[in-house]
């Protein structure tokens, strides 16, 4: 059935518009009068307010009190609402009748799999890009908003009857497999060296003298000479072939456990970029090799030359872009390696999560590494993009550099390396064109709204885009206590299984200060529901485009907008039910009787309007990508909950009375139920 809102706003419009387009000039042909049904922000005026009023007085140049009384006579809403009335300078407050909210009750009651909550007649095939962590690295803290909010949006979206098509768009093409393939080098070498993994050494130096810039250049310079010998010695046939030591390194890596490889590569990864970090502005060389455009068949196929060693990663990256090539045949199975063992890892933590991504979701950049050429060079075909010292990049209007400059949207380097920014665009142009998307959502933080901008701009200049396919869905960041992005003690960033596993932990004592004596198995189950819980509700409890600080102790609070809160509310309704049968009330006969209902009482009807509005809670969280507007109306939903059950008796209750009261307890409890589990992916356990 139609949301309330939506009834009234369709035909108030047509009130307006009716009134709008008798004698007046100004707007005697024009389309669109909307009411802008709103609820109301004070219940004692009434339910809704319609606000649409005052725009159209502007319009027509006249008196908007004056405009809503004639507005008034043109409204047809009996049926519905009490006797309007004007309010203000032209507000019309509206107050639903008892029966009307009695009858809705009574159809969402019947209800069980949408809570009389339609799907959308226009629905849509939607793109959601979420989560997108990079290979070889640990998920942190930082991927929890993508990965949450966009599994959220695809729940609300599927549930409003489109087509949704997840893409997890992983990190490992570029500079990620660059960095990885490095990481791997530095692995074998260590083995071979044998000790302490020297890396591990290689970190601890490196932070502590990452202020005393001479000190840095001293242990860098001594990490450039053993990486030279190990280099140099590691060859069979030509100088730098890997043939003797990396090449055998790679094969037996097929025969290694997971976890073991797992637990090593994400702390290689760590090395090279802190090194590489580390090394920026010190002048420091290396010798490599590339290969030559052409050669003898019997001489050496490569060619040496020196390059800065921070930019090593970035030059086996560009050395990579052809790992099809049977050169690159080793190389690109430890490549593949990594990359199942690190989606291995990140599934782990959406299963924790709860989120629906599957392997089948996943779409990395190395999945567009066959369409990066045909990208670009379409791009220079149309004229859209050019090149600029020797790099191909598009200028899009509206972008400048702090020097008043055009900015480019670089999407090839002068060396033939690619970029994000190309990976991008053909992931872009493979969801318009192959999966065919009406619309395509990013979900990020708010930090890439630059390169958004940039590439929605590029992609329209292609002839790509339509206007209003393409969203991005921006977030604000988690933070300290400090006011500052969420760190370990030591600055690092908090590794998501971590903090999931803490907040678990942390759980076991609220789940013991309710229930010690439940089953250890049943404690721990509600422990990991009421903790996972806690951090997801209390991330989309605030608004998704502010910061806000991490704080077990606030989201693991029974009190206030809470997941525990909301849990227990659940839980205690769930109680009623149990009580029941000791006072030999057949709950479940009773409500399939209920053929009318008395909310008399205000805290009944006052829950009773809530439990109708749900519709449009969930409405306007699909819409704006706002899951903290259907936290915001659960939450109000327990506490009116809460009223009514502190000031109704439920089992208690008149045989007359006692049917609406547990319709109500049992709505409320679905209700609950069907925003968290179903839309916000919390679990909602029955005992507390």
């Amino acid at each position: 059935m139609k949301t309330v809102v939506d009834i009234l706003e369709e035909r108030i419009s047509a009130a307006m518009a009716a009134v709008g387009s008798v004698g007046s000039p100004q707007v005697s042909g024009q389309s669109g009068f909307p009411a802008i049904v709103r609820p109301a922000a004070d219940a004692q005026f009434g339910d809704y307010q319609v606000n649409g009023v005052m725009a159209l007085a502007k319009k027509m140049k006249t008196n908007p009190k004056q405009l809503a009384e004639k507005v008034l006579e043109k409204i047809d809403v009996a049926d519905i609402c009490e006797k309007p009335e004007v309010a203000g300078p032209g507000f019309i407050n509206l107050k639903l009748k008892p029966d009307f909210v009695a009858q809705n009750l009574l159809q969402i009651n019947i209800d069980n799999k949408r809570l009389g909550i339609e799907k959308t007649d226009r629905p849509q095939t939607v793109v959601v890009d979420f989560s997108c962590p990079n290979v070889a690295k640990q998920m942190h803290v930082g991927h929890l908003r993508s990965t949450i909010i966009g599994d959220c949006i695809c729940r609300l979206l599927e549930f409003e009857g489109h087509k949704v098509i997840r893409q997890n768009h992983i990190g490992d093409w570029g500079t990620a497999l660059g960095m990885v393939i490095l990481g791997l080098w530095h692995m074998c070498m260590a083995e071979k060296r044998g000790g302490k993994p020297y890396y591990e050494n290689d970190i601890e130096d490196l932070k502590v003298y990452a202020n005393n810039k001479q000190e840095l250049k001293n242990i860098c310079n001594r990490i450039r000479i053993r990486h030279e010998e190990d280099w140099e010695e590691d060859f069979i046939e030509w100088r730098g072939d890997g043939k003797k030591r990396f090449k055998p390194f790679l094969d037996n890596l097929k025969t290694r456990e997971d976890s073991a490889i797992w637990e090593k590569i994400t702390i290689l990864y760590q090395y090279v970029n802190l090194l590489e970090e580390s090394l920026v502005g010190l002048g420091l060389t290396t010798i490599t090799r590339v290969k030559k455009k052409s050669y003898k068949k019997d001489e050496n196929p490569f060619e040496y030359i020196s390059i800065p060693y921070e930019s090593l990663s970035r030059h086996i990256t560009a050395m990579m872009q052809n790992i099809d090539d049977k050169d690159n045949e080793q190389e690109k199975d430890a490549w593949e390696r990594i990359r199942k063992i690190s989606l291995k890892y990140f599934h782990e933590i959406y299963r924790i999560l709860n989120v629906k991504l599957s392997m089948e979701d996943v779409r990395g950049e190395s999945d567009y590494r066959k369409n990066l050429s045909s990208t670009v060079n379409d791009l220079l075909r149309h004229n859209t993009a050019v090149k600029s010292n020797e790099a191909i990049c598009i200028f899009p209007d509206g972008f400048k550099t702090k020097e008043g400059k055009p900015l480019p949207f670089i999407i090839q380097k002068s060396d033939g390396a690619y970029l994000y920014a190309t990976t991008d665009l053909a992931a872009l142009r493979y969801r318009v064109k192959e999966l065919k998307a009406d619309k395509i959502i990013y979900v990020t933080d708010a930090r890439q709204k630059q390169h958004f901008e940039m590439l929605f701009k590029v992609a329209k200049m292609a002839g790509w885009l339509k206007d209003g396919q393409v969203f991005h869905v921006m977030f604000g960041s988690v933070l300290g206590d400090d006011g500052k992005p969420l760190k370990t003690r030591s600055g690092e960033n908090v590794k998501l299984k971590e903090l999931l596993d803490e907040a678990v932990e942390r759980a076991k004592a609220v789940v013991e200060q309710k229930n010690s004596d439940l089953p250890d198995e049943e404690k721990k189950e509600i422990a990991k529901a009421v903790g996972i819980g806690a951090v997801k509700y209390a991330d989309f409890s605030n608004n998704r485009t502010s910061d806000y600080v991490f704080s077990f102790d606030k989201m693991l609070a029974m009190e206030g907008n809470t997941a525990p809160y909301m849990q227990y509310a659940y839980a205690r309704i769930k109680s009623i039910e149990r009580k029941a049968i000791s006072k030999e009330v057949d709950v479940e006969k009773e409500l399939s009787k209920i053929k009318s209902l008395d909310l008399a009482e205000r805290a009944e009807l006052d829950l009773a309007k809530q439990l109708v509005r749900y519709g449009e809670a969930v409405e306007s969280a699909a819409d704006d990508y706002r899951p903290n507007y259907l936290t915001s109306y659960l939450y109000e939903l327990a506490q009116k909950f809460s009223t009514f059950y502190t000031t109704c008796p439920v089992l208690d209750a008149a045989p007359a009375k006692r049917p609406t009261r547990l319709l109500l307890c049992d709505l409320t409890a679905r209700t609950i139920e069907h925003g968290l589990r179903k839309l916000l992916g919390i679990e909602v356990p029955k005992q507390m």
